[in-house]
């Protein structure tokens, strides 16, 4: 991978603890490294084809594949992982509501059509530039956007830890054990631990069902020609449905696209690097796109970095990508093996649940040093007013009845998540209110007046 130049700091001292090169560290700890991304994204990454209908050997395969094509596009420098979207999953709905094996192909094709615009706005900031994109994500925008991410994914870990808390808190435990208390290797694995010692204690709680491990075969080819893209132009192939596809379901990139930019934030606030500036949010969303439109067109869920795998960087501050990389090889060599597929899909509920409340809440601890060590100076109301409107309407909206905002326009209805309304409209409060050139480093006018405090903002304590 190329090295051409080095990517820059976030501003903050690395934790002395922070591996940015695993190879000293040896082969064998590297792949029990690259195991536990694995099991932490796979949770998730199933869901979405047991959801739709889509296969999950293909979700696998592509995953994996994907994230190589993105590591390869980022030159190599951001440890991302990329797993299956959730965003997408009202457009397969809209078009195979049941997940009909003969129209899945159809709503495919609108998901890597989709895929396209993330090449559009890729080449739009290559032409501009990571200086002037970064100047609209100052702290004050970023800090809230990731807190946010791990806020609005933590109702999918209690709703699935609440299948049954005992062995949810096993994992919690056996987490919180190994990371503070644990010496070595164990220190650095404890998700993985986790995964394994809760699972063990469900099966032997009899929470787990085997039946379909014990059916499914030990070597099975991921992709199967009906499941595609390609398998639709022939006679029966329908060009009003495909059209139906492509216009219900690109309007959804927008919000992945600014979902993606939040992404990238949070893995640049956690490993204190600026990955947006360097390899630069044109090769990681040239990445993403092209990750979606392969997996697209073999019958796979679209593609997007993954907040598990971000979490688990917070945990262990282990950020080769590298690690990573061996990850996706894993994922690549278990798809063809339905027979793990099984074993891991049939992983109860529970013990994802555990997994993942550790995993979003380091999400959100990030955002929140993010704003800590950025000394984002909440004494000003423009910063009170950015950050309060993009927690409200973002984790407002997500657990709001419809969750999303619906934009009908025209004969399309274009669907906005709580984080995308959140990120945009925190986007346009900093261009908009006084005191963004001091938010984005550009110098300030000396005759500029400090911020009118908010009522009650700068009221203290008599003897203070």
């Amino acid at each position: 991978m190329s090295k051409d130049r080095p990517v820059p700091t976030m501003g903050a001292k690395d934790s002395p603890d922070a591996v940015y090169d695993a190879r000293p560290l040896g082969v064998p700890k590297m792949g029990v490294f690259g195991l536990q991304h694995m099991f932490a994204m796979f949770g998730a990454t199933v869901l979405v084809p047991a959801l739709t209908g889509l296969s999950v050997s293909a979700t696998l395969l592509f995953a994996g594949l994907g994230t190589l094509l993105f590591h390869f596009l980022a030159k190599g420098k951001v440890p991302a992982f990329l797993g299956s979207s959730f965003a997408f999953i009202a457009g397969y709905a809209a078009i195979a509501p049941n997940g009909e094996a003969n129209l899945l192909p159809y709503a495919c094709l609108g998901v890597a059509c989709a895929g396209l615009l993330y090449l559009v706005l890729s080449a739009l900031f290559r032409v501009f530039g990571p200086d002037r994109v970064m100047r609209f994500f100052p702290p004050v925008v970023t800090g809230p956007i990731v807190i946010c991410i791990g806020l609005i994914l933590a109702s999918s870990a209690i709703t699935n830890a609440s299948s049954n808390w005992l062995i949810a808190v096993v994992a919690i435990a056996v987490i919180v054990v190994c990371n503070i208390w644990g010496k070595g290797m164990v220190k650095i694995v404890p998700i993985l631990l986790g995964v394994i010692v809760s699972y063990a204690v469900a099966a032997f709680a009899g929470e787990v069902d085997f039946s379909t491990v014990a059916a499914a075969p030990w070597i099975g080819l991921p992709v199967a020609w009906d499941n595609t893209v390609f398998s639709l132009f022939g006679e029966t192939f329908d060009a009003g449905l495909a059209i139906t596809a492509i216009i219900t379901i690109m309007p959804l990139a927008f919000a992945t696209m600014i979902e993606h930019i939040g992404d990238m934030s949070a893995i640049s606030s956690t490993c204190n690097r600026n990955y947006i500036a360097e390899p630069g949010l044109h090769r990681t969303l040239l990445g993403d796109g092209l990750a979606t439109i392969i997996a697209s067109l073999f019958g796979a869920p679209a593609n997007t970095t993954y907040g598990e795998n971000t979490g688990v960087l917070a945990l262990t501050k282990v950020f080769d990508p590298r690690v990573i990389r061996i990850a996706a090889l894993f994922a690549i060599v278990f798809s063809f093996s339905p027979k793990f597929a099984a074993l891991v899909a049939a992983m109860p509920a529970c013990v994802v649940g555990g997994v993942s409340l550790v995993l979003y809440g380091m999400i959100s601890a990030v955002g929140i040093r993010n704003l800590v060590e950025n000394h984002v100076d909440f004494m000003k109301s423009r910063n009170v007013l950015i950050t309060a409107l993009i927690l409200v309407l973002s984790l407002g909206i997500a657990y709001s009845a419809a969750g999303a905002i619906v934009l009908p326009v025209g004969g399309i209805t274009i669907s906005l998540s709580g984080l995308a309304v959140g990120s945009i409209v925190g986007i346009l409060m900093n261009v908009i209110l006084p005191g963004h050139e001091e938010a984005v480093g550009a110098p300030r006018e000396p005759e500029e007046m400090p911020d009118v405090p908010m009522p009650l903002e700068d009221i203290r304590p008599a003897n203070g």
